[in-house]
């Protein structure tokens, strides 16, 4: 008989739970408070205004050589350098924890659609007051007192949320565009890394040139000092020649301390920027290297592609969905919370019949809470949330604009410095030869010593200014591709589009290694 009682127990338990979820999923399917998210429209411009031949409908290709974009610089210790730091920089290890957090914070926040289940267990020695217990029936009446007694329990507790209205659909809608806002962000680092690795590694190669050029010019004037001094002892000149000569030599002397220090300074920089010390790369970066120079055109592309290309501008959208989440979230406390409640479990004197069918029981309901007065509390917070939605977008579109900007002043600034690079690389032809024609008339008496030390020194600036210019139109080449939301790609993982796979170190080798590689994310959100 207890047997048969506890079967229909469960049959009925079984029957409600069963009612009460075919209901749930049919109600579940209704409406859901607050307003949609719509993706905000921009009208970008057709073309680039200062593109000329950098501009056309970028490819597929050109979107894979964007993701890589160093590569165009022809530079291999560049891609070494550039793989290290891939591997080993802090702050996309630091973006990639952000989004592992954030991740398990959208996982918590689905949970919520589900039932929880705690599973509870208990004894107690009791007595009950005389007070309490005896009801009108009892033959005792009021005022019996009761016997101690053990009670032991155990038994199952579960708690549903039905989520009618949305809010907490909402709120996962809302963990979700925090997660791909996070994603962007870590995809963003990984572009501000890549064009800070490039950037310095360009000014290092420029400032030894520089150093070189100086040195070079050094040499040249050393050696002028000394025809002065020849010419001076054999009484063909006076000591003034002399004098200037040597001011001329120490004044070129005196530039290269300065050049010595910004070379490594940006080794320095390298060095933290790949996740290491900073002599880490002394060794493998003080023998003076070329400035790398960019090949071909950059395929800049149409405006409009830039708001998919650019991971900070994706990120704000992302945070905008999220936001116009929060305000349905808000939106939901207007309305009744209805949860499911149920529990089933063992109750008994004594532990040896706890699980006997005579001491099952169990309990099945919904419970309503509804705030209906809270002095705008409520209506107060969704205004709240709406407005930080409205800043979100403003944001946003402020940030496209300045895109715009960037990408217009890069382009701009990368073709007239070509130019000016040009014309620079003719002045230096000029120059030498200025100082070949010069010296040489010196020597033969036919011209005064201030001609050769003005050949020199114009040479020295003009071979100087042309290394900056060198080193400038590979900066301007970075800060484009920076711009365009280069160094990623869009339908890889964080780090496996762009890093080189590590090659296993052989016994006795001793050049430098990698930094340990923090696994990347996985999966793309999808754009809207």
């Amino acid at each position: 008989m207890r047997r048969g009682n506890m079967d229909r127990r469960v049959r009925s338990l079984t029957v409600v739970a069963g009612g009460l979820s075919a209901g749930v999923l049919m109600v579940l399917a209704g409406c859901t408070v607050g307003p949609n998210y719509q993706e905000p429209t921009i009208n970008a411009p057709e073309k680039w205004i200062d593109a000329q031949g950098e501009a056309k409908k970028t490819s597929e290709a050109a979107s894979t050589a964007l993701s890589t974009w160093w590569k165009q610089l022809n530079d291999a210790q560049l891609d070494k350098v550039m793989d290290l730091a891939l591997r080993g920089n802090l702050d996309l290890k630091l973006a990639e924890a952000r989004v592992k957090q954030v991740r398990a914070l959208r996982q918590g926040a689905a949970s919520g659609l589900l039932p929880t289940i705690d599973a509870t267990s208990g004894y107690q020695r009791r007595e009950d007051s005389p007070n309490v217990g005896a009801g009108l029936g009892n033959a005792g009446g009021f005022g019996r007192s009761g016997d101690a007694y053990n009670s032991w329990s155990a038994g199952f507790e579960s708690s549903w949320e039905l989520d009618f209205f949305g809010r907490v659909r909402r709120g996962v809608e809302a963990a979700e565009g925090d997660l791909q806002s996070a994603e962007f962000e870590a995809r963003d680092v990984l572009v501000v890394l890549t064009g800070e690795v490039a950037r310095n590694y360009a000014e290092l190669r420029t400032n030894q040139q520089r150093l070189e050029i100086t040195l070079g010019n050094l040499k040249t004037q050393e050696e002028t000092l000394a025809l002065s001094k020849s010419r001076f002892d054999a009484g063909l000149t006076s000591e003034l020649d002399v004098v200037r000569a040597r001011a001329n030599v120490e004044t070129t002397r005196s530039a290269i301390p300065s050049l010595q220090s910004a070379v490594r300074a940006s080794i320095h920089r390298l060095g933290l920027l790949t996740g290491q010390a900073p002599g880490a790369l002394i060794s493998e970066l003080s023998t003076p290297g070329m400035i790398p120079t960019p090949s071909g055109t950059v395929d800049a592309g149409v405006p409009s592609e830039l708001l998919k290309r650019r991971p900070d501008l994706r990120s704000i959208e992302r945070q905008l969905a999220a936001q116009t989440a929060r305000i349905g979230v808000a939106t939901g406390d207007l309305y009744p919370r209805i949860t499911l409640g149920g529990s089933v479990g063992w109750n008994a004197s004594k532990i040896a019949t706890l699980f006997d069918a005579s001491s099952v029981t169990y309990g099945v309901g919904p419970s309503v809470s509804w705030n209906i007065f809270d002095y705008g509390r409520i209506r107060s917070n969704i205004t709240a949330q709406g407005a930080a939605a409205e800043q979100i977008l403003v944001r946003y579109e402020r940030a496209v604009l300045s895109a715009f900007v960037e990408v217009e002043n890069a382009l701009v600034s990368y073709t007239n410095e070509k130019v000016r690079r040009g014309s620079l690389k003719d002045a230096v032809t000029a120059g030498l030869r200025s100082v070949e024609l010069s010296t040489e008339l010196y020597k033969q008496g036919l011209t005064d010593f201030n001609a050769v030390l003005d050949a020199q020194r114009q040479l020295f600036l003009l071979q100087d200014s042309l290394m900056q210019s060198e080193g400038t139109v590979a900066a301007n080449f970075i800060t484009l591709n920076t711009a365009l939301g280069g160094g990623w790609d869009p339908q890889g993982d964080l780090r496996s589009a762009v890093i080189q796979p590590a090659q296993p170190k052989e016994k006795g080798d001793q050049s430098w290694q990698p930094a340990g590689v923090v696994p990347g994310t996985k999966g793309e959100p999808t754009a809207k």
